[in-house]
């Protein structure tokens, strides 16, 4: 399976940098893993026998940011990457202790803040902009403040850079990012499969939620060719859950963002290709297939397409959210953002499951918790479970009948107005954090109205297609999850009637690879 090699010290098994790595267990002898290898020479981590050494960048294709050097004399077993996916996709047993120490070791980079560098003002919005796509990939990175350090000037000028030229990225190997796209950043650290799409596939799956990574993974396992697309990061709204406890197999619980790594590592086990970041902008349809133009200048062409595009929570209808958005407003309430508000109170402002999640989360890390609803029952669209569990916790204030009216602050959120429906009293309370989780909107402005929705635009699938809805199908009848043009699948929260419940959405996604079989076959 491997090689057997003498190592001494100083020697580098890999690099930041490197695209890839073999993987090496240690026999004997001591490796440690470094930040900044000849210059800071940062130790992170150190392993010794029996141990292997690497993290999730091994599997997932991403650039190395740190490197591994021999501190001590000894032997390691070399094993090629290619062989170490065989042995992954072979051996489950083996791939749950190497791909379980690989998802905590990645878990505990971001924790202490390792990793690229990313320099910046935490008022940019492009600052912000780039420290959300980073934490919902699940990179690590060492955040760098041009308010509050001392040193970064100093860094700045060290890397010829003016401030207006910022943020910047310090990535693998040193290369300087100036203000980059998210998919300049995205091709630096190396995210997504390498290369353009390929020209057909069986299926183009649009969107990287957990029913798009349920629909490419079955589809992949059943040998057909897929092609992903995923306009920020793979998981969708489930990704950016803290705990989800009512998943079937967790007992536990297990965060949003975990579930859809392991989801998009299985996918990718079986084959299935994914490219990140590149929204879907445009849906052009020819006999025998379907091509979904790209926000990078590529086409995904299809026999068949899915669409999982999810849908995502509404604003606020109050002054000023918009300049308070990123610097105190926020629609995912995960570790970044719990790091962003650590101590300071928060409100959050939903009365779904996302909302009860936020808060539970949140009132491990805020100084205060309030919660707003704008009824008076908890429990009217939150799971049992979750109403018994913020009704036990004395850190989090459920506010009823309430809803948000003005927002304070100079350049960063620091309270908000909230008027109570039935009395009409208005209270102000200190804030440094918004959550907002209300209602939802579909992602599907793309498609520019060529497939049938609701009223709210939503996409109508299957029965619910009637009339004239049903012209492309030449008297034949769409198939359950079926839109209204034929070999376009919709699954997950993008259409019409959808339950908005991780499991259904993983279920649509599986199901949906059933009726594209049957599709296929009447092509």
């Amino acid at each position: 399976m491997g090689s057997l090699r003498r190592v001494e010290p100083g020697e580098v098994l890999f690099a930041a940098g490197d695209e890839d790595a073999d993987f090496f267990v240690i026999e004997s002898g001591g490796v440690v893993i470094v930040q900044g290898h000849g210059e800071e020479n940062q130790v992170i981590a150190v392993y010794g026998p029996h141990q292997f050494v690497g993290e999730l960048s091994l599997v997932t294709g991403q650039r190395l940011y740190l490197s591994a050097v021999v501190r001590d004399a000894g032997q390691v077993i070399q094993i090629p990457l290619e062989r170490l996916r065989e042995v992954v996709a072979d051996d489950p047993a083996l791939s749950d202790v190497i791909l379980g120490a690989f998802i905590a070791r990645r878990q505990l980079l971001i924790d202490v803040g390792t990793g690229i560098r990313l320099i910046g003002s935490r008022f940019s919005p492009d600052s912000r902009r780039l420290r959300e796509f980073l934490a919902r990939n699940r990179m690590p990175y060492q955040w760098i403040d041009l308010e509050t350090d001392d040193e970064a000037d100093a860094l700045l000028s060290g890397l010829a850079v003016e401030p207006d030229q910022t943020p910047v990225v310090i990535a693998s190997g040193g290369e300087v990012l100036r203000n980059p796209t998210s998919a300049e950043l995205g091709r630096a650290i190396g995210l997504g499969s390498r290369g353009a799409p390929p020209a057909l596939c069986d299926v183009v799956v649009v969107g990287a939620g957990p029913a798009g990574l349920s629909a490419a993974l079955y589809a992949a396992s059943e040998g057909l060719a897929i092609q992903g697309v995923e306009a920020v990061a793979s998981g969708g709204q489930a990704g950016t859950s803290a705990r989800i406890e009512n998943y079937l197999g967790f007992p536990a619980g297990v965060s949003g963002s975990e579930l859809t790594q392991r989801a998009g590592l299985q996918a990718q086990k079986f084959g299935a290709r994914l490219t990140t970041p590149a929204a879907a902008v445009e849906l052009e349809s020819r006999p025998g297939y379907h091509a979904v133009k790209l926000s990078n200048g590529e086409v995904a062409t299809g026999r068949t397409v899915v669409i999982a595009t999810g849908a995502q929570y509404r604003r606020l209808e109050v002054a000023r959210l918009e300049e308070f958005e990123g610097g105190g407003v926020y629609y995912a309430a995960t570790q970044a953002e719990a790091q962003l508000c650590a101590d300071d109170p928060v409100v959050i402002v939903g009365g779904g499951n996302s909302a009860g999640q936020a808060a539970m989360f949140m009132s491990r890390h805020a100084s205060h918790c309030r919660l707003l609803i704008r009824g008076g029952d908890l429990g009217k669209s939150m799971s049992r479970y979750l109403v018994d569990q913020i009704e036990r916790n004395d850190l989090v204030e459920v506010m009823r009948h309430s809803q948000i009216v003005e927002l304070h602050g100079e350049r960063e959120l620091d309270g908000v107005t909230i008027a109570e429906s039935r009395s009409g009293e208005r209270r102000r309370v200190e804030a440094r954090a918004l959550f907002v989780f209300i209602g939802a909107s579909p992602h599907t402005e793309w498609l520019d109205g060529q497939l049938a929705t609701d009223d709210a635009g939503f996409l109508l699938t299957g029965r619910d297609l009637q009339g004239d809805a049903t012209a492309e199908y030449d008297g034949d009848l769409p198939l359950f999850l079926e839109t209204s043009r034929p070999g376009i699948f919709a699954v997950g929260d993008v259409h019409s009637g959808s339950i908005k419940r991780v499991a259904s959405a993983v279920g649509e996604g599986s199901m949906a690879v059933r009726l594209i079989h049957q599709r296929l076959g009447a092509l």
